[in-house]
């Protein structure tokens, strides 16, 4: 049972144009300080993309704050949770609020079809049908759905090369997208539809709906679900997972792997020992130590 004071970890966006955005930082900014939010949102001319963690009984308040303020309706994706799990409040005005690299999209009037979780199982049972993960390799290395083709893409900028180099199997077949929350499949379906793409589907509200509102009752999603925050990584009853993480490279990895040679923490790890210079971990032993420092002082470094 969750006590009523308990926290929840939400997230949310809207591809919703946006004008004034040093007024809207200055405002979003100054209420979540004053209500001890924690979490990033980035906020650009072509819409708004949160997750924030904040005490239970705020959730109304803060939901019409944010509706008022943009002027639009939110869909909360909300967890449960006893603790923050950010470490600080941070507003950021960007060029894109997911970062593509692809300017010309326009999400908000043409995009993908929404599946609703209940019945994405049935979509991803039919024939011709290319299940994809939009997702970055660190993410889909620890779950993903059943069958699906990962893009082992570092990074979301790379994905409309990836789909250029296997565009003559994609082509052929319905394409169903998924992500954690919603926001990469949205901006990746318009990318796909603006090159010429028909059959074009994405699982709404990500991975974190679909969980919570299907209770992985058919087994189509395997391992567990990478999140951005200090959990790591959520089972699928949506409880923190059995991950940690190397804050060298980022990517998830387990206890056994925290006892190999290879790891030293904020350092290196076994996935990336062999991939940074001796210069790299020499940067990175140096912030660790000043991580450390902070936290023994009783404060937060900016780069933990």
């Amino acid at each position: 049972m969750h006590k009523k004071n308990g926290f929840v970890v939400c997230s949310f966006y809207k591809f919703i144009p946006l004008n004034r955005l040093e007024t809207i930082k200055s405002k979003l900014f100054q209420f979540f300080k004053e209500n001890n939010s924690k979490g990033t949102i980035l906020i650009s001319k072509e819409g708004i993309n949160g997750s924030l963690s904040f005490k239970k009984e705020q959730t109304k308040n803060i939901k019409f704050f944010l509706e008022e303020t943009c002027s639009t309706g939110f869909s909360f994706k909300i967890q449960n949770h006893s603790t923050h799990v950010f470490l600080r409040l941070k507003i950021k005005i960007k060029k894109e609020i997911i970062r593509l690299g692809e300017f010309h999209l326009a999400p908000k009037i043409k995009t993908g079809i929404l599946v609703a979780p209940k019945k994405w199982d049935e979509l991803i049972n039919e024939e011709n049908v290319t299940i994809i993960d939009t997702r970055n390799d660190y993410e889909s290395e620890i779950g993903s759905f059943k069958n699906a083709t990962k893009t082992n893409t570092n990074n979301f900028t790379e994905f409309p090369n990836w789909v250029k180099n296997n565009s003559s199997d994609l082509k052929k077949k319905k394409i169903a997208m998924f992500c954690t929350g919603g926001i990469r499949c949205e901006k990746a379906s318009a990318f796909l539809l603006n090159n010429g793409y028909k059959k074009v589907y994405q699982l709404k509200g990500g991975i974190i709906n679909y969980l919570k509102i299907t209770k992985n009752k058919n087994q189509k999603w395997l391992g567990e679900c990478f999140v951005f925050d200090e959990r790591v990584s959520l089972q699928e009853n949506l409880k923190k997972g059995d991950f940690f993480q190397c804050y060298a490279c980022r990517s998830a990895i387990t206890k056994k792997e925290m006892k190999s040679k290879f790891y030293k923490e904020g350092i290196s790890c076994p996935k990336c020992f062999k991939l940074t210079s001796n210069e790299k971990k020499k940067n990175f032993a140096e912030r660790q130590k000043q991580v450390k420092l902070a936290k023994k002082k009783g404060i937060k470094h900016l780069g933990s």
